[in-house]
C-alpha cells in the first residue's frame, strides 16, 4: 500500500512539474498597484484597467493617484522606504532619469516592442544616453488658448493670425468690459508652463531654436528670450484684476463662467472645461506668432509609466507595461482621456472634436517643440537656480512690472550661465 501511495504522489509531483516547466500551470492572481499625479483620471483608468484585466484576467492593476503638486515627493519617499506601487507614471527627462540612476525604476531595454511602437524621439525623455529605455511612454500633451465664441462674436472679433492681432483683440475686449485672459500667478507654474513656454517656440524658432541654446550657440538673453519676456509683458493690462491672488483653479473657473474670454491653458483641460463651460459656446486656438515670425507648437512629451524595480510582481508589471504599446490601449488613451495623445507610431482615430483641434495646430504649424527648459535645463546642482524656476521667477517678476524683459532676460542668462557648461560664455 505504501509502494503505491508513493508511486502515486510521485507520478503527481511530477506532473506538476512538467505542467509549470510548459507554462500550463494555472496563473497565479496579482494585484499591482499603478501611481500617478493624475488624480482627476480615475473613471478613464478604471475603464482602461478593465480592458487590461479582460486580456490578462490573472492581473488586477489598482490605479491609485497622489495629489499633483505631492507627487514627485512622495513618490521618492515610498521608493526609499520600500512601499512604492508596482507601476508608476515617470515624468520626462531629469526628474525620472534620476529615480532610474537611484535603481528605483527597473530597465525596459529588453522589453519586446518598445523600440519597434515608439520611435527614438519619443523614447529618449525616458532612456538614458546610450538609448535604454526605462519607461513606456503614454501621453503626450498640447497648448493652446481655450476661448469663448460667443464673446468674441459679441465684440465682432475674428481668431487672430498674428500677435498684434491678438493683443488688438484683447484691447478691444477690456474697453466692452470683458477680461480677456483668465490667468494668473498664485499657482506660479500655470504662467509658466502654460502661458511663457506656448509662445517661446515661436520666439526662439522651434526645435532647431531651442538646440541652438541647449548647445551654448545662443544665449539666454538674446533678442529671441527678450522678445518672449516683452510677449508677458504685453500680457499685464489684460489678466484679472488681482491676478497675484488668482489660482489655476480660478482662472479655469472665469473662463468656465463666462468672466474672461480666454484661457492659455493645455490638452489635459478638455473634460473639466467641458463639465464647466456649458452656457456658451467655446473652442482654442494656438497663439500665433508676432508678425513676421513663423509659429510653433507647444506639444510636450508628459507621461510614461516604469516598473518599480522593487517590485515583488515585476514580471506582471511588464506585461501590463508591454500591453501599453498595443493599438488597443493608444485608443483607450486617446479617447478615454481627451487631450492626452497617444505616443505610438500608429495614432489611432480620435472622436473629441476638441483634441482633434490640438492635434491640427501640429499640422498647421512650422514645427513642433518640448517645452522649453525640461532638456537638461531643469539639472542644476543644488546650489544654483535651475531654469525653470528662474524662468517662472522672471516670468511673473515681468507680468508684475517689476523687472523689464532686459532685465529679466539677463537674470534668466545669468542664472543658467552659472552651471550649465555650454551657456558658461554668457556669463
Amino acid at each position: 500500500m505504501q509502494k503505491k501511495l508513493f508511486a502515486v504522489l510521485s507520478i503527481l509531483i511530477l506532473a506538476s512539474l512538467v505542467l509549470t516547466a510548459c507554462g500550463t500551470a494555472a496563473p497565479k492572481d496579482v494585484t499591482l498597484t499603478l501611481g500617478s499625479w493624475r488624480t482627476d483620471d480615475v473613471a478613464a483608468w478604471e475603464a482602461i484597467t478593465t480592458a487590461f484585466h479582460a486580456k490578462y484576467p490573472n492581473i488586477t492593476v489598482k490605479f491609485d493617484p497622489t495629489n499633483p503638486p505631492d507627487y514627485n515627493a512622495t513618490l521618492r519617499s515610498q521608493l526609499e522606504t520600500n512601499t512604492g506601487p508596482d507601476l508608476f507614471f515617470v515624468r520626462s527627462f531629469g526628474v525620472g532619469r534620476e529615480l532610474f540612476d537611484s535603481g528605483y525604476i527597473a530597465s525596459l531595454k529588453d522589453l519586446p516592442g518598445i523600440n519597434d511602437t515608439f520611435s527614438a524621439g519619443a523614447r529618449a525623455p525616458w532612456a538614458t544616453d546610450s538609448g535604454e529605455p526605462y519607461a513606456v511612454p503614454i501621453a503626450a500633451v498640447s497648448h493652446g488658448i481655450f476661448y469663448n465664441k460667443d464673446l468674441f462674436a459679441a465684440n465682432g472679433i475674428e481668431v487672430p493670425t498674428t500677435w498684434e492681432d491678438l493683443m488688438a483683440a484683447s484691447q478691444k475686449l477690456l474697453d466692452a468690459g470683458v477680461t480677456p485672459f483668465a490667468n494668473g500667478t498664485k499657482d506660479a507654474w500655470d504662467i509658466n508652463e502654460v502661458v511663457m513656454m506656448q509662445l517661446l517656440p515661436s520666439a526662439v524658432g522651434g526645435y532647431d531654436g531651442r538646440m541652438a541654446y541647449l548647445n551654448g550657440e545662443r544665449c539666454f538673453n538674446d533678442p529671441e528670450i527678450v522678445s518672449a519676456f516683452q510677449q508677458i509683458a504685453d500680457l499685464r493690462p489684460y489678466v484679472p484684476a488681482g491676478f497675484e491672488a488668482t489660482s489655476y483653479a480660478d482662472a479655469e473657473q472665469l473662463f468656465a463662467q463666462g468672466k474672461a474670454a480666454m484661457f492659455f491653458d493645455g490638452s489635459w483641460s478638455i473634460g473639466q472645461i467641458k463639465k464647466d463651460a456649458t452656457a456658451f459656446q467655446w473652442g482654442v486656438f494656438y497663439p500665433p506668432a508676432l508678425k513676421g515670425k513663423d509659429t510653433y507648437v507647444s506639444f510636450h512629451v508628459d507621461a510614461a509609466i516604469g516598473a518599480n524595480a522593487a517590485s515583488k510582481n515585476l514580471d506582471a508589471a511588464k506585461t501590463f507595461l508591454q500591453w501599453l504599446e498595443t493599438p488597443e490601449f493608444a485608443a483607450l488613451i486617446g479617447n478615454n482621456l481627451p487631450g492626452f495623445f497617444p505616443m505610438t507610431n500608429e495614432i489611432p482615430s480620435l472622436t473629441d472634436p476638441i483634441a482633434n483641434d490640438f492635434m491640427n495646430f501640429n499640422k498647421q504649424a512650422k514645427g513642433v517643440d518640448i517645452r522649453f527648459v525640461w532638456e537638461k535645463l531643469m539639472d542644476a546642482p543644488t546650489d544654483k537656480v535651475n531654469a525653470y524656476t528662474s524662468l517662472n521667477n522672471n516670468v511673473i517678476s515681468v507680468l508684475k512690472g517689476e523687472e523689464t524683459p532686459e532685465e529679466a532676460a539677463n537674470a534668466f542668462n545669468a542664472d543658467v550661465a552659472a552651471w550649465y557648461g555650454p551657456a558658461s560664455k554668457c556669463k
